[in-house]
């Protein structure tokens, strides 16, 4: 079932002091100069979807300069087909999140009832830069679709900090038994097993989708695979809790376990990172965030809106126009997307779909 975004409401977010926008149709393109604010209306529709920003971690750079808070408000047609309006402020240093003015216990129980995608310039960095770029794109999936996964994860990182800290205070003193030690062991080791065998399965579900779409935007010329490495397919979380004491004791952190797992890409058998074009690489990217797309509507029984932010920019004119075929087709919900040229936009699209442009100043 489609959520739909019928309208949103923006007060001292970003650029915007106060303005409201509608999403008449499925397909809303946002045009207009540099600036005006398309990327910023994009990303307070993320904000209702997860109450954060895509771009950026710290509240305070939402706001509206000289302005002490922001509210993003909007109305949806929720998966039952009832209106609903989502409310996300924050005023010195305070989070509130309300679903048709009831204000929600915790924030963290609004995850997973609304959804959205982006596609951005800067998320290139999900294949060139390190390990936790994508070890964190993976847990924003799995924490959607999986309430359990969740609290595995919150519990694994509150006590991974708890045991370099005593590695930290130990770091100086000879090491004799320690039942805080083999309680962080244990609790680490129970819920690294249980996050470990999620992800696996999420690579297993996830690669045919993923290899789906790249066969579909690059018109089938390469091979794509998505390998996921992890400690614990050599041995067991504890063992090497144990065994990498006096290195964990020398380093005061902790050097192995599912907080060091990688994803790796591969293209025609290399690594996409190492040898892959431009080209290939945004490819890539794209099939990725159309198979987190698929996932997400599979798992969560609604479909997400796909947010493009200046995708026209970044591919060739036979990959916009695959792009395209395939967000007009009846599998994707809500579409907006982002361009500084509308008429670029109308003819990439096929003449059936319904466009809205929503030009900005």
């Amino acid at each position: 079932m489609s959520h739909i975004l019928q309208s949103i409401s923006l007060i001292q977010f970003r650029n915007y002091h106060s303005k409201t926008f509608r999403f008449p149709t499925n397909i809303t393109c946002i045009t207009g100069p540099n600036g005006s604010g398309k990327t910023n209306l994009l990303d307070a529709v993320y904000v209702l979807c997860y109450t954060k920003s895509y771009f950026s971690p710290t509240q305070l750079n939402l706001i509206l300069h000289g302005m002490d808070g922001y509210r993003v408000s909007g109305v949806f047609h929720n998966r039952n087909g009832d209106e609903e309006t989502i409310v996300c402020k924050w005023k010195e240093g305070k989070k509130e999140v309300f679903a048709n003015d009831a204000p929600y216990e915790k924030i963290t129980d609004h995850i997973g009832r609304y959804a959205a995608v982006m596609i951005a310039p800067d998320d290139l960095q999900l294949i060139n830069e390190g390990s936790e770029q994508r070890r964190k794109w993976l847990d924003s999936i799995l924490c959607q679709t999986n309430k359990e996964y969740f609290e595995h994860l919150l519990h694994y990182q509150r006590v991974l900090l708890q045991r370099n800290a005593w590695l930290k205070l130990h770091a100086q003193n000879s090491i004799n038994e320690s039942a805080e030690l083999d309680y962080y062991n244990e609790q680490l080791a129970q819920h690294g097993h249980y996050i470990f065998s999620a992800r696996k399965q999420f690579v297993q579900d996830f690669l045919p989708l993923l290899q789906e779409y790249y066969h579909q935007i690059s018109e089938g010329k390469e091979t794509i695979s998505l390998f996921y490495k992890c400690d614990l397919t050599v041995r067991p979380h504890l063992q090497w809790l144990q065994d990498s004491l006096q290195q964990d004791v020398y380093r005061q952190r902790t050097g192995r376990g599912i907080h060091k797992d990688e994803l790796e890409f591969s293209l025609n058998n290399e690594s996409l990172k190492q040898f892959g074009s431009q080209g290939q690489k945004k490819c890539f990217l794209f099939a990725m965030k159309l198979a987190q797309y698929v996932y997400l509507h599979q798992r969560l029984k609604l479909f997400p809106i796909l947010l493009l932010d200046d995708v026209f920019e970044k591919l060739d004119h036979l990959r916009i126009e695959a792009l395209m075929r395939i967000i007009s087709s009846v599998e994707f919900g809500q579409v907006l997307l982002t361009d500084t040229d509308a008429t670029r936009v109308r003819n990439a699209f096929s003449l059936s779909a319904k466009i809205e442009v929503l030009e900005l100043d």
